[in-house]
């Protein structure tokens, strides 16, 4: 699954229903209630400018636009819901009944659903158009959330009310995890602590998914921070065989969404080179390769093509 770009050519523009001066309530990252759900439905052009396109100027907006007589829109909405709580405000997500609210679908030239895309800025990109396992649609937010990042969206939204699941007899909530730290301060943009916060976690739970993975997307984050993306192009084509101008361009690559483009200079890197600089050039890849996902297919077929090279 391929990283949208929220900026290229194609994009459905919101700009007209952005408003210059959005009430404060518009705005999310205020304070937040425990429990609270991060899906909503929009109801009419007003809750579509107050709650998708200003909102998206901070945090990261996924759309669902359903309709009750669409085969699996059911179906991704409900995994969609499940994700906005466990993601606990990385994202929220927002559901246009296109049955009830044609008059919108038409105005954003929606040709069929179901469909969800992702909204940045003020612009929807399409993700998906059908049901997904709930490991493969996780999959695809964590890449939504690091293009966003890579935009400069790493805001986290206030719950937008409560949850419907919730129970007041219900005490099987599950414990916090040990990465909860970590990971606000990786949407805080404070990478250090990120960094450290993970590393914590991993001394506590050696192997643990999330937290490794957290701390893949932070180290990559660090290591581009304040990057000149010309200017690490230039040294890559100048230094062809340079490990470390190479494995630059590669991340900031992956971070622009050109995942095969960033897999394939550094798998020809792997090809052409020997020794420790070869091993560097490996191991960086597969570090690339946790922050993708290794359910990815571009993974998948970058790992066989990683295996021809160095075999």
């Amino acid at each position: 699954m391929t990283v949208p770009q929220f900026s290229r050519p194609g994009a459905i523009d919101l700009s007209a229903f952005r408003k210059p001066n959005p009430p404060a309530s518009a705005v999310p990252g205020g304070p937040s209630s425990s429990g609270g759900s991060f899906a909503f439905d929009v109801v009419g052009e007003q809750s579509l400018r107050s709650d998708v396109v200003e909102r998206s100027m901070s945090v990261v907006v996924l759309v669902s636009f359903w309709s009750e007589v669409a085969p699996g829109a059911a179906e991704i909405n409900a995994t969609l819901t499940r994700l906005s709580t466990e993601f606990a405000g990385r994202f929220l997500l927002a559901k246009v009944d296109v049955g009830s609210q044609p008059e919108l679908a038409q105005a954003l030239g929606i040709p069929q659903v179901p469909l969800v895309v992702a909204a940045l800025r003020g612009q929807l990109a399409p993700l998906l158009q059908e049901p997904l396992p709930e490991a493969e649609m996780r999959a695809v937010i964590e890449q939504v959330l690091q293009a966003a990042a890579a935009n400069g969206i790493t805001g986290a939204a206030a719950p937008m009310g409560p949850t419907v699941e919730d129970s007041p007899d219900d005490d099987s909530a599950e414990p916090e995890p040990r990465y909860a730290a970590a990971e606000a301060a990786l949407l805080a943009g404070d990478l250090d602590a990120a960094i450290a916060g993970y590393l914590e976690a991993l001394q506590a739970a050696p192997g643990d998914p999330e937290a490794s993975l957290g701390l893949a997307q932070a180290q990559l984050l660090k290591r581009t921070e304040g990057v000149d993306p010309a200017s690490a192009r230039q040294a890559a084509t100048q230094r062809p065989d340079d490990v470390a101008a190479q494995t630059m361009l590669a991340d900031l690559d992956l971070l622009q969404g050109s995942i095969d483009d960033a897999f394939s200079r550094l798998i020809e890197l792997v090809r052409r080179s020997a020794g420790d600089e070869r091993d560097a050039a490996r191991k960086h890849l597969v570090q690339m390769f946790l922050v993708v996902g290794d359910d990815d297919p571009q993974v998948l077929k970058a790992r066989q093509s990683l295996a021809n090279a160095l075999f």
